[in-house]
């Protein structure tokens, strides 16, 4: 694994196949996996397409065409991991750029860039550099190739000529597997020279699945040659006509040209790093930092009425689906950050509210419903044996409280008027709804899935109730705030939702916990970030109880990260660093340290787990707090680990103001 600790990238230079895990450049709608063999990638993800196949009878995340499949020969021979030396890989985090470089033999020495472009949001590019140490020819071929979960795929390639300019189009079209959706791939190459000096294009058929462009050069001893694969990837949930769609926008992209590409997309990335977190005194915290929020920003996409998957774009786990992990765990780093990213997460949830009242209705509840696992339409998308879809029921409350958190950080009262009260209108409606009244005249929330997953079909859990009342509260804030009238069951329910506690003081997780272990974080949540639990002996108290509860394995990295916060905010810096430190070094992969949901786990990378560490040094280490009342961000005092000597947090809110921490 590497240990390198520049600030902006991580270098890899020791690959082994048998033990590579690879790391995302993404652009909020492509994502782009490494693989270990030179000039390769592992699987190319596209956003928002879903169809139903295989697992669990529900929508699952749909592998894409695969742009950057290329093949680079030196004298007849394939350039392969077992014949190149010097072989290193580097994320380039500063530029979204994934970089490769090798030599082959004493023959060439071979450099690769590729990117999804964070202008063009379907489109990818990788340049190779090839220099020659001796003459010699390359052959290279492009492969589009369908993916076996795809069918109906056809192939075509034309030409599109021109007086000033030569484009080749290698374009392949698909259905998926229900036969509902189009996805389109097209790629070209692109060349210095001009037109009458460009290398001759074949296309040839391979498999009925799979067809190339290749060309052939001949290259002099010391001769440096250059070129680039373009390609773009999109669906019918893009655009109605993905086959033209894709070939124009290659076509588009080839004419800009790849230095135009390439200074574009750089200077998006440069825009998001105006907000960033600059660690002082911990090279390697700065660098796996920064590679959290990198990944977030490699996810997410501005005005894509997206949201987040635990996995990101970084592969297929988790089926793509939407769950709590968004609203709770990586939209607030992203709303103090990036609040224009952020509104793009909360959009996804407002345009399927229509939905979330259906589901609500299926169960016989009113107001809105948000599923457990949402795709597409917005419909419980969780597999049946999973008990989280019909009982887990606080993922409606997290969107509520997103989207009040949305107007208190922006102040955007016209976009609380258009979509937040909406949300919030329905989400306390619903809870309304759902609770029962006891025999004391107190409120319940009886037959639920807790956020600790563990504990199934229980009564009273803590974080569920208590997201309850935060929903509500802030739903009677948003009337007052624009001028309605609002329900007064919603405060009377909000004042009398019980939350109990054990004969030690502890907090209660639910009517019937005693002593079991957790999943994850429970009663803390209450504590932050809901902010319910304000005593800092009541914290302790209940830190010190469920710290013991959470085994070493089988927990995903969000819980660890809460303590953290929560020991910072104690004041207990050196307790915050070590939780800090056990929520993700034993997730680490190599060779790039991508982060696995759990200890040891195998399924990178875990944009969750970065979402709850980021709230750690944001909203712990450097206490940047929404404020309640009146909305806007306050700075609370908080403890930082001992060895750093200090934390920036730059570019923070709509302000963009700079936070400064020292000891």
């Amino acid at each position: 694994m590497s240990r390198a600790q520049h600030p902006w990238e991580i270098t890899a230079d020791k690959i082994d196949i048998a033990n590579y895990y690879g790391i995302s450049v993404a652009n909020g709608m492509v994502g782009i996996i490494s693989a270990p063999h030179p000039l390769q990638v592992k699987e190319v993800v596209l956003a928002g397409v879903y169809d139903q196949y295989a697992r669990g009878r529900v929508s699952n995340f749909l592998p894409s065409y695969n742009l950057l499949n290329m093949k680079l020969s030196i004298d007849g021979t394939g350039i392969t991991i077992a014949n190149i030396k010097n072989y290193t890989q580097k994320l380039d985090m500063q530029n979204g750029e994934f970089v490769g470089a090798f030599d082959y033999k004493d023959i060439a020495s071979v450099s690769y860039r590729y990117t999804a472009l964070r202008h063009l949001p379907h489109s990818v590019m990788m340049n190779v550099t090839i220099k020659m140490k001796s003459k010699g020819k390359i052959a290279v071929d492009n492969f589009l190739e369908t993916p076996a979960a795809l069918r109906d795929q056809q192939h075509y390639f034309s030409e599109i000529e021109k007086a000033h300019v030569y484009v080749p189009l290698l374009t392949s079209v698909a259905k998926s597997p229900s036969g509902s959706l189009t996805i389109a791939a097209s790629n070209t190459f692109l060349f210095n020279e001009s037109r009458e000096k460009q290398p001759n294009i074949i296309h040839k058929m391979n498999d009925t699945h799979i067809h190339a462009a290749k060309f052939v050069k001949e290259l002099g001893q010391g001769e440096e040659y250059s070129f680039a694969i373009l390609g773009t990837l999109m669906a019918s949930v893009h655009t109605p006509d993905p086959y033209n769609q894709v070939e124009r926008s290659t076509i588009f992209a080839a004419l800009e040209g790849k230095e135009r590409l390439q200074n574009a997309h750089r200077n998006e990335w440069h825009k998001l790093w105006q907000s960033d977190i600059e660690i002082a005194g911990d090279p390697q915290a700065q660098q796996d930092v920064r590679s959290m929020l990198y990944h977030l920003y490699a996810f997410s996409r501005e005005d894509s009425g997206y949201s987040l998957s635990p996995m990101g774009l970084s592969g297929l786990g988790y089926n793509g689906h939407v769950f709590w992990d968004t609203e709770m765990w990586m939209y607030p780093p992203m709303l103090l950050l990036q609040p224009q990213l952020a509104k793009s997460m909360i959009d996804y949830r407002f345009n399927r509210l229509e939905q979330a009242k259906k589901n609500a209705r299926i169960y016989g509840y009113k107001g809105a419903m948000f599923p457990w696992e949402s795709a597409h339409s917005g419909m419980e998308e969780t597999p049946v044996w999973a008990l989280s879809g019909p009982f887990e029921h606080h993922i409606t409350a997290c969107v509520g409280i997103a989207a009040w958190n949305y107007f208190l950080v922006t102040q955007d009262k016209q976009w609380l008027k258009e979509k937040g009260w909406p949300i919030l209108k329905e989400t306390a409606t619903f809870w309304q709804s759902r609770v029962e009244v006891n025999d004391k005249g107190e409120y319940e929330i009886k037959n639920v899935v807790a956020a600790d997953e563990w504990a199934e079909n229980i009564d009273n859990n803590a974080f569920t109730n208590a997201a309850a009342k935060k929903n509500l509260m802030a739903a009677y804030k948003c009337a007052i705030q624009l001028g309605l009238t609002p329900s007064a069951e919603w405060q009377k329910i909000a004042d009398k939702l019980t939350i109990k506690t054990m004969a030690n003081g502890v907090t209660r997780e639910h009517d019937t916990y005693t002593n079991q272990n957790i999943k994850q974080a429970d009663v803390n949540l209450l504590a932050y970030p809901l902010r319910l639990i304000t005593d800092p002996e009541q914290i302790k108290r209940d830190l010190a109880f469920y710290e013991t509860k959470v085994p070493q394995k089988g927990t995903p990295a969000m819980t660890q990260a809460i303590f953290a916060l929560l020991y910072s905010h104690l004041g207990d810096g050196k307790k915050a660093y070590s939780w800090f430190q056990d929520a993700y070094q034993l997730n680490l992969n190599p060779p790039f340290r991508v982060i696995a949901e759990f200890k040891g786990g195998t399924n990178p990378y875990f944009a969750t787990g970065a979402g709850g560490l980021l709230q750690t040094i944001i909203m712990g280490f450097a206490g940047i707090n929404i404020k309640e009342q009146k909305g806007g961000l306050e700075q609370l005092k908080t403890a930082l680990p001992p060895h750093w000597k200090s934390l920036t947090i730059k570019g923070v809110g709509v302000e963009k103001k700079t936070y400064k921490v020292t000891h």
